[in-house]
């Protein structure tokens, strides 16, 4: 399962009483979840009423930050293409996997200095993480946009000869060149109408080059013909044409827009190339930005969550849990039991899940409540839509 409770509790006589307790009706004696120490620093209180209100912008941060980490995940997950199933491997946390990071948590000093307070924190994590936004809405934009173009001109060299771009299929000698008063037209003729056209094509106008007429190459569905006529009846010929389903296709025969168009090709095949590394690159490094700011958010929260219900001095323990895939039910049981006396609510209504508790501090978007701090984490971030 990728999904873990972060969970704090009121310290016993010390926090390692509260994690002993824990560990052992949930792991030890029941096997229900593995569990680990989740290690949040001494951070700076403040004022009763400014964490109240840290609280629920806390919650619309963990929002946006995980949206961002999963718009990096996928926006990485497209650009690997036919490498997509390499995807997870790719998505690391500090170089380390996912639940690596998360059960091994520690807090980085360098970048949330715990000297600040803890808005000027969440102001430092919601500025990088915005920063990173910005730059994946330019950089997908700017690489979508070089992709979309490359595949318009692969679209073009495959597909119907009613669509197709014919550059690589026609030669010099297919057309009459530097002429006064000839000209050349490709026609695309459906194949059940072969001997129709061949019996057919001098007399659509007058001034058709007798015997002009040969089959260049040839699809599923349809054949390319040329024919040689004079320039003043091309246009009727078209129209002609098109009442006897021949349908003229626009091509003009010059050898140096053609060489353009194979470079653009080029051009753009290499770019594509070049920019593929640091994009992935970028991504990655990104992506792991992201992720470990998102569980910074989630060790403010919990924080900020344990004063205001457990109150002053800072008194609680941390605790990761991973819960075993058929004992959610049963975990949630047993930590209502363990924790139901906090909160006079639990006690009487029996631990079940209240959805409208108006509680300082609980939180923007979540409507569960229990009487222990309670986050879940999903670390799933592949299968997860971007919010």
């Amino acid at each position: 399962m990728s999904e873990y409770w972060l969970i704090s509790a009121p310290g016993d006589k010390t926090c390692q009483q509260t994690w002993e307790t824990l560990n052992n009706v949930t792991s030890k004696q029941n096997n229900l979840s593995v569990n680990y120490k989740f290690h949040i620093p001494d951070l700076k209180v403040g004022t009763l009423d400014q964490l109240v209100g840290l609280s629920d912008d806390l919650g619309k941060l963990d929002s946006f930050v995980d949206s961002v980490t999963k718009k990096v995940a996928s926006y990485l997950g497209e650009v690997l293409e036919d490498q997509r199933d390499k995807l997870n491997e790719n998505l690391l946390a500090n170089n380390s996997d996912l639940a690596g990071y998360i059960t091994r948590f520690q807090w980085d000093l360098a970048k949330y200095p715990i000297k600040q307070s803890l808005r000027n924190i969440a102001d430092i994590i919601s500025k990088q993480v915005g920063q990173i936004d910005a730059d994946l809405k330019s950089k997908s934009t700017a690489y979508n946009n070089l992709k979309g173009s490359l595949q318009n001109l692969e679209k073009k060299q495959t597909g119907s000869l009613l669509t197709r771009n014919l550059a690589d299929l026609v030669k010099k000698d297919d057309f009459i060149l530097d002429s006064e008063y000839l000209t050349t037209v490709l026609v695309v003729v459906p194949r059940a109408g072969y001997n129709d056209w061949n019996a057919n094509y001098e007399k659509l106008t007058d001034m058709i080059v007798p015997r002009s007429s040969r089959k260049i190459t040839e699809d599923a569905e349809f054949g390319l013909f040329n024919v040689t006529l004079f320039k003043k009846v091309a246009e009727e010929f078209k129209i002609h044409a098109r009442e006897r389903k021949f349908v003229v296709r626009e091509f003009v025969y010059n050898e140096e827009i053609l060489a353009a168009g194979k470079n653009e090709m080029t051009k753009l095949v290499t770019d594509k190339k070049k920019q593929f590394g640091p994009l992935v690159r970028w991504l990655k490094v990104n992506f792991s930005e992201c992720f470990c700011a998102w569980i910074h958010v989630k060790a403010l929260r919990v924080f900020v969550e344990s004063v205001l219900r457990y109150g002053l001095p800072v008194n609680f323990q941390a605790m990761l849990l991973h819960p075993h895939k058929k004992s959610t039910k049963r975990l949630r049981d047993v930590l209502n039991q363990l924790y139901g006396h906090l909160d006079s609510s639990a006690l009487q209504g029996s631990g079940k899940v209240h959805d409208t508790v108006d509680i300082p501090g609980l939180g923007f978007g979540q409507s569960e409540y229990f009487p222990y701090v309670y986050y879940k984490i999903n670390i799933d971030m592949v299968d997860q839509k971007p919010i």
